[in-house]
């Protein structure tokens, strides 16, 4: 019988499922209150029940009743029930370039984000900081999974790009301490933004020169020493500059970290650092990891290969940062520590490395763990580690490691594709 649900469950394409996370969503928006007060709870509960579970554990039963009902029965049943048609439609789409195709997954999700989102404000928080850590945790998977380099520089390539962005933004766009007045109304935002958060990614990657240069004689703990050294020494400057707030922080940033805004970043993201490393320099970067003196004895330049990591890696890492910033609308030096580096180190090593769909996941694991854990304060960070323990015992690669993103496996089952033939 299981076997029969694992080999339907097996045949549903990407869409089937989009359909399928559809109709819980539709499910959580039509019926979430009613259901929610028939089986005693005051109000719908937020992140699968799990922030309610700690608060009150004699209602577990009923979130677990609430979980099963809106969650999953609709989308495993849709999603099982709709696989035929689901299928003939992906293998209408295989006819298209795979980017289209793509492109038409990516829009249908989107809107489903967007509908969630809407239903309350903490969605929208929510599924926004999720996004910004997937950022997050791909562009440290290029240094210390691809390129195989322990660093502990992030936190301070966030800054970078967090400080740099607010700056451009609260000057070109708002009556603040750096200028006059704004220079720019703030409709031409949205525009002007995607500009500001380059411009602070390429400052990021300059700056990331500072821990690529070293790695070029240094290796394992005394990079890592040097990385660390180089986050500690960001936020004492930032802590030390009074123009943009010293110990204090930095607020009062436009809010231009929409939705859409950082669902499109998230998706560039995925697609170019995808690119990147199925790329030359990205083989190269597989070869320095394995053996560095044997790839550059088959004639890989290990320096360049060190310097293009570190700056791609900085470049999305100072994106993230300005994402954060914007959402936030505060900042801190406090923001970019020790248990920011902690958090990075959770989602890259939980999810596994090499792995782009390693870094999703583990972004969207540890981020949903810690918002529903967020009642227990700082007890979360026992549960947490205590978690990724485990994990490491049982799989020290990570939960998918070494996984190749393939968009067309993707957005249709193999298995199915074979069985129906070609769809006329």
């Amino acid at each position: 019988m299981m076997s029969r649900f694992s080999m339907l469950c097996g045949e549903v394409p990407a869409l089937g499922w989009l359909l399928g996370i559809l109709a819980s969503v539709t499910a959580e928006y039509v019926i979430g209150e009613d259901l929610s007060n028939i089986l005693g709870m005051d109000k719908a509960p937020v992140l699968f029940g799990v922030l309610m579970a700690f608060k009150e554990p004699l209602m577990i039963p009923n979130l677990l009743a609430y979980a099963f009902i809106i969650y999953v029965f609709p989308a495993v049943s849709t999603g099982i029930l709709t696989r035929v048609p689901a299928n003939r439609l992906a293998g209408r789409l295989d006819h298209l370039p795979v980017i289209i195709s793509g492109l038409l997954h990516i829009s249908f999700l989107y809107l489903i984000i967007h509908f969630w989102a809407g239903m309350n404000d903490y969605h929208l928080i929510v599924i926004k900081i999720t996004m910004i850590s997937v950022i997050l945790t791909l562009s440290m998977n290029v240094i210390n999974g691809y390129m195989g380099e322990f660093s502990c520089s992030h936190p301070g390539f966030m800054a970078i790009g967090a400080y740099t962005t607010s700056v451009m933004t609260l000057v070109l766009f708002t009556k603040s301490r750096f200028g006059a007045g704004p220079i720019l109304p703030e409709a031409a935002g949205p525009f002007v933004f995607p500009i500001v958060l380059v411009i602070g990614g390429l400052l990021t990657s300059l700056a990331a020169l500072i821990v690529a240069i070293p790695s070029f004689r240094t290796r394992g703990d005394y990079l890592a020493i040097i990385s660390l050294a180089f986050t500690f020494m960001i936020k004492s400057i930032i802590e030390n500059m009074e123009i943009i707030g010293g110990a204090r922080g930095l607020g009062d940033q436009p809010d231009f970290s929409g939705l859409t805004a950082v669902f499109a970043w998230t998706v560039l993201c995925i697609w170019v650092v995808n690119n990147f490393v199925t790329s030359v320099p990205g083989k190269a970067m597989n070869a320095v990891r394995d053996n560095e003196s044997a790839a550059d004895a088959m004639t890989v330049n290990t320096r360049k290969t060190k310097i293009t990591a570190f700056m791609f890696g900085a470049f999305w890492a100072g994106v993230a940062g300005g994402l954060l910033a914007h959402m936030l609308r505060y900042i801190n030096p406090g923001t970019f520590g020790l248990q920011k580096l902690a958090e990075i180190f959770a989602m890259v090593y939980f999810g596994g490395l090499n792995s782009i769909y390693g870094s999703i996941v583990g972004a969207a694991s540890i981020s949903l763990l810690g918002e529903a854990l967020r009642p227990l304060e700082l007890y979360k960070w026992i549960v947490i580690p205590l978690l990724l323990i485990i994990v490491m015992i049982k799989r020290p690669t990570g939960l998918m490691a070494f996984m190749e993103f393939n968009m067309k496996k993707l957005l249709r089952p193999r298995d199915r594709g074979k069985e129906e033939g070609p769809v006329g």
